[in-house]
């Protein structure tokens, strides 16, 4: 038997073989482990290592009485991870796109697009590991798609705002963005409260993206948002903003607005305002449809505004109900000084200051403001709220346009008493009659009334806030003897109401257009309250450019008074405010109390 024989080169050949082999493994391990090491290190820890944020629930807002105005669900987003789809799951496809309302072939290009090419810094192909599929699904929905067991998909839980009542009282409440933002109403105002604080997790997970409970290491809970309960009573907003409705399809006006409220607290019952808006799909509407015009749109007030030169002069003791005014003369003396009176609609001869404010009379308006003098009347204008935010806590609200006397032109005394000269919101409006109904005290409007968590513990309560006196008791007391006249014999006869005394004055204003005063386009507005011996609803309602028929004119006495009329009938019916006299009686005892006074 010959002993093995093996050549020297084969030898040689196979030991370099191998040795180039070794060497290779060798340098590969020293790039992987030395070289790119740190770098691999850190792509295995993120493969495996997630961090997230946990998000806080935003809190409710509801009514006077809990009812949801807005809430928070949960929704999922899901999708698929390309990498992890098997072959054998592709069958299921037909049932998950029935249940996500997507299309299969959709589906199957998200299952199927596994590689993104690289930008123009990096040519590397990188892997897609996540591919959205649906949005904001239903977690019962959810919970059926993961039933069918297919390998890669999953969702991604988040937090969705939803508006049950959908337009009913949206200028109030505002909304929520997609981002999460809150961008007006409740939702910004009160936005500390009702967001809550975020938390966070770290955690581990495997190769199928499952959580690995044992490698969770730190975790920092979320806490909810505290939920707002609000002044606004959502039946009494409902009947507003049904009303609104009636006053568009009889005169399809440019805009209106409505505002319920009570005059003792300045709490806001209802608030609404056309056109209006759906929060839950409000990026279908027009920007002008999301302004609540109640604090964002300026008039001239018009007559209405004559309360404050009539209110003024008493509260001054410069004149009582019964003093007598010239109306008959288009020019009047103060001193040396000659001032040209504006026009009455009808002849009024010499009237009481009373029948100054129950008949209209701009030139009877204009005379009381001249006898309170320039700086005087600019006065009671800043103490009834004009030229000055109400303080309502709405972004955008506007504070009107009072002028300084310094910058009055010599009609400016004459003009602004009859509300010409002057521009307001429909808040300022109704927050100075509230002030009337008050007994001369202004107080701040206010749509929320408490802040509380999920147990109903009260944790910030925002109690009445009065501002200042405006006018003296009795000094508001006889005022509101002449509104209620206004309604009873005046130019408000529309708003009267079987069994109860309503106080209250109409406006109709020109708009100026082209710099001119229009005889075709006109503010018709009511603001009133009642029962005016003990005053419990503030109502203000303004109709922009009501559409009349040929020769007619959208007064405020036949446009704004009977809708006042309408709302105010069923609020009384709702709040169950029950008179104790007819309206004589009524009547009667409330002159008797003005003579007393």
């Amino acid at each position: 038997m010959r002993s093995a024989f093996l050549s020297p080169f084969r030898f040689y050949l196979v030991f370099a073989a191998i040795t180039c082999v070794f060497c290779s493994l060798a340098g590969r391990l020293v790039y992987l482990q030395v070289v790119k090491g740190d770098a691999l290190r850190d792509s295995a820890r993120n493969a495996r290592q997630n961090f997230s944020v946990l998000l806080a629930r935003r809190g409710d807002i509801v009514d006077a009485k809990g009812n949801l105005f807005a809430t928070t669900r949960s929704l999922v987003e899901v999708g698929v991870d390309p990498q992890a789809v098997q072959d054998e799951d592709l069958p299921k496809v037909s049932k998950l796109a029935e249940l996500l309302q997507v299309s299969e072939v959709e589906i199957l290009k998200a299952f199927s697009n596994k590689t993104r090419p690289g930008n123009e810094f990096s040519g590397e192909v990188r892997p897609i590991r996540w591919t959205k599929i649906a949005d904001d699904v239903e977690e019962d929905v959810y919970r059926r798609l993961m039933e069918l067991e297919i390998q890669g998909v999953y969702g991604n839980f988040k937090h969705s705002r939803l508006y049950p009542g959908n337009k009913l009282a949206s200028h109030v409440i505002g909304f929520v963005n997609k981002d999460g933002i809150p961008s007006m109403g409740v939702e910004k105002t009160v936005d500390y409260y009702l967001r809550g604080q975020a938390g966070w997790r770290e955690w581990e997970r495997d190769g199928r993206r499952r959580e690995l409970l044992q490698y969770r290491t730190r975790e920092v809970p979320s806490e909810d948002g505290l939920n707002v309960e609000l002044s606004i009573d959502r039946m009494i907003q409902d009947m507003v903003e049904r009303e609104l409705a009636s006053v568009v399809e009889e005169y399809h006006p440019i805009s209106a607005s409505i505002i319920v409220s009570e005059p003792s607290t300045g709490y806001v019952l209802a608030m609404a305002n056309v056109p209006d808006f759906d929060p839950n799909k409000f990026n279908n509407y027009e920007m002008g449809n999301l302004r609540n015009r109640t604090i964002t749109d300026v008039y001239e007030p018009g007559s209405v505004f004559k309360i404050v030169a009539a209110g003024g002069a008493m509260n001054e003791n410069l004149v009582t109900g019964d003093s007598i005014i010239d109306c008959s003369t288009s020019i009047t003396m103060r001193g040396s000084r000659k001032y040209r009176l504006p026009r009455d609609d009808h002849p009024l001869g010499k009237i009481s200051v009373e029948e100054v404010v129950v008949h209209s009379s701009n030139r009877g308006a204009a005379q009381l403001g001249i006898m309170l003098g320039a700086s005087r009347f600019y006065e009671y204008c800043k103490s009834f709220g004009f030229g000055a935010r109400t303080g309502i806590g709405f972004r955008g609200e506007r504070r009107g346009t009072l002028h300084h006397p310094k910058r009055w032109d010599g009609l400016t005394i004459t003009r602004m008493p009859m509300g010409h000269a002057v521009s307001v919101t429909p808040m300022q409006m109704h927050s100075a009659m509230s002030a009337v109904a008050s007994n001369g005290i202004l107080m701040k409007p206010q749509v929320v009334r408490r802040v509380y968590d999920s147990e109903g513990k009260t944790v910030v309560e925002f109690k009445p806030r009065s501002i200042r006196r405006v006018l003296r008791t009795e000094v508001a007391k006889n005022l509101t003897g002449m509104l209620a006249k206004v309604v009873s014999e005046g130019t408000a006869k529309r708003a009267k109401i079987k069994g109860y005394l309503v106080a209250g004055k109409t406006g109709t204003t020109k708009k100026i257009i082209d710099g001119q005063y229009s005889n075709r386009h006109h503010v018709a507005s009511f603001v009133g309250f009642l029962p005016a011996n003990d005053p419990r609803i503030v109502i203000s309602v303004i109709v922009d450019e009501p559409k009349m028929k040929p020769g007619r004119i959208g007064y405020g006495s036949s446009v704004a008074g009977p809708a006042f009329q309408r709302v105010a009938k069923e609020v009384i019916g709702y709040l169950g405010i029950r008179p104790n006299q007819t309206d004589e009686e009524l009547a009667t005892m409330l002159s008797g109390r003005a003579r007393a006074l």
